[in-house]
C-alpha cells in the first residue's frame, strides 16, 4: 500500500517536472533534429515519470525530524549478501511445504530483494534501446544510480535530517545493480521489435526539413527571451530609458544583417529567414511590424480607456473598457496562434515575402 501510494505522488508531481523540462526538451530537439518525434516525447517523458517515481521510492515517506533525532537503529549495512542469511533466517518457507511458498512470497525477505531488483530494470531497459549504451556503461550507471539513492539515505536527505532515516545497505548496491543489468539483457531481447533510435534521428531530421508552427513559435520565443536579457544588461549598464529601443535595434536589427537575416535562435534551431522581395529593406521593417503588431496594437484600447478616464472619469466606459480589454487582448493572441498552427504561416510573412527555411542536416 506503501508503495501505491509513493507512486500516487510521482504522478501528481510529474506534470510539474514534465513541465520544468518542457523547453529545454523542445530548444535542444530543435537545435538536433529539426522537428519533436512523438516516440521521443514518449520514451524522455516515461523515463522522467520513471525516475521521480523510484527517487520517491526511495525518499518517502518523509518522517519528522522529531522521529529522525530520537532513531538508534544502525545506518549502514557493510555486508554483502545479507539478505541471504536473512531470508533463511526469517522467511517462512519450508522447502518441503509447498503452502508456504505463498507465504515466504509475501515476505518482507523476499519481496524486498526482488523489488529492489526490478526498480532498476526499467534503468538499464532505457540505457540499452535509446541511449544505446554498453554493458559496461550500463553496469557503471545502474551502480552509480544506487549509490546516488544510499548516498541520499545515509546523508539523511542531503542533510536536511539530523541523521539517516533509512538504511545505507550494500545489498541494495548490489542488487538494484544486478537490476540494471538484467534490464539490459531485457531489452536486447525485444530491441529488435521496436524503432532503433538510428531511425527515430533519421525521421526526426526528415520531419526537421519543413519548418513547423511550433517550431517559429519556439524562435520567436526564446528570441523574445535573448532580447530581455541584453535589455536588462544594457540597462544595467547604461540605465538608460530608451534601452528598449537600443536593444531591439541590436538584436532584431544589427544582428540578423550580420547573421544572414537570420536571428540569434534562428541560428540556434536551424532555421534561416528569406525575404524574397527587397530584402534589406522588408528584413528591417519585418521585426518592427511584428513588435507593434504583437506589442502596441493589442493594448492599444487599454490605452484608450486610460484616456479617456483620465480625462473625462466616466465610470461606465472604464468598466465597458476594461473588461473588452481582459477579452480582446486574450483573443488577440489565441486567433493569432491558432492561425499559425492552422496555415502555418502569417499575414505579415506573406506581405513581407518571408519564406523560413530548415538548415538542418
Amino acid at each position: 500500500m506503501q508503495y501505491i501510494d509513493t507512486i500516487k505522488k510521482s504522478f501528481l508531481f510529474f506534470p510539474l517536472i514534465a513541465l520544468l523540462i518542457t523547453i529545454p526538451f523542445i530548444i535542444s530537439n530543435y537545435h538536433k533534429y529539426g522537428s519533436i518525434h512523438k516516440l521521443r516525447v514518449l520514451i524522455i517523458y516515461s523515463f522522467v515519470l520513471y525516475l521521480l517515481t523510484i527517487y520517491f521510492l526511495v525518499i518517502l515517506p518523509l518522517p519528522s525530524i522529531e522521529e529522525v533525532r530520537a532513531l538508534t537503529t544502525p545506518t549502514m549495512n557493510l555486508i554483502p549478501f545479507s539478505f541471504v542469511s536473512d531470508f533463511i533466517k526469517e522467511s517462512p518457507l519450508i522447502i518441503t511445504e509447498p503452502s508456504t511458498y505463498l507465504l515466504a512470497i509475501k515476505h518482507s525477505s523476499f519481496y524486498v530483494v526482488i523489488f529492489n531488483i526490478f526498480m532498476t530494470i526499467p534503468f538499464g531497459m532505457y540505457l540499452k534501446y535509446y541511449y544505446k549504451c554498453s554493458f559496461k556503461k550500463t553496469l557503471l550507471l545502474s551502480f552509480l544510480l544506487s549509490l546516488f539513492f544510499e548516498l541520499t539515505q545515509l546523508s539523511g536527505l542531503y542533510f536536511i535530517y539530523p541523521r539517516a532515516y533509512r538504511l545505507f545497505d550494500i545489498d541494495d548496491l548490489i542488487l538494484n545493480t544486478l537490476g540494471g543489468v538484467l534490464g539490459f539483457y531485457l531489452m536486447s531481447l525485444i530491441d529488435r521489435f521496436l524503432p532503433s533510435r538510428d531511425k527515430i534521428d533519421k525521421e526526426s531530421k526528415e520531419q526537421g526539413l519543413i519548418v513547423s508552427p511550433l517550431r517559429k513559435l519556439t524562435i520567436t520565443f526564446l528570441d523574445l527571451f535573448l532580447y530581455l536579457i541584453l535589455t536588462t544588461i544594457l540597462y544595467l549598464i547604461i540605465g538608460n530609458r530608451h534601452t528598449i529601443i537600443i536593444s531591439f535595434i541590436i538584436y532584431y536589427l544589427i544582428i540578423p544583417l550580420i547573421l544572414n537575416v537570420t536571428t540569434i535562435s534562428g541560428k540556434f534551431l536551424n532555421v534561416k529567414k528569406t525575404f524574397n522581395k527587397n530584402p534589406l529593406l522588408n528584413a528591417i521593417i519585418h521585426p518592427i511590424f511584428k513588435a507593434f503588431y504583437y506589442f502596441i496594437l493589442p493594448f492599444a484600447p487599454l490605452l484608450f480607456m486610460i484616456y479617456i478616464t483620465n480625462f473625462h472619469n466616466v465610470i461606465f466606459i472604464k468598466i465597458i473598457f476594461t473588461f473588452g480589454t481582459i477579452l480582446i487582448i486574450p483573443l488577440f493572441y489565441l486567433i493569432n496562434l491558432i492561425t499559425l498552427f492552422k496555415d502555418n504561416t502569417m499575414f505579415y510573412d506573406k506581405l513581407f515575402s518571408l519564406e523560413y527555411k530548415s538548415t538542418i542536416k
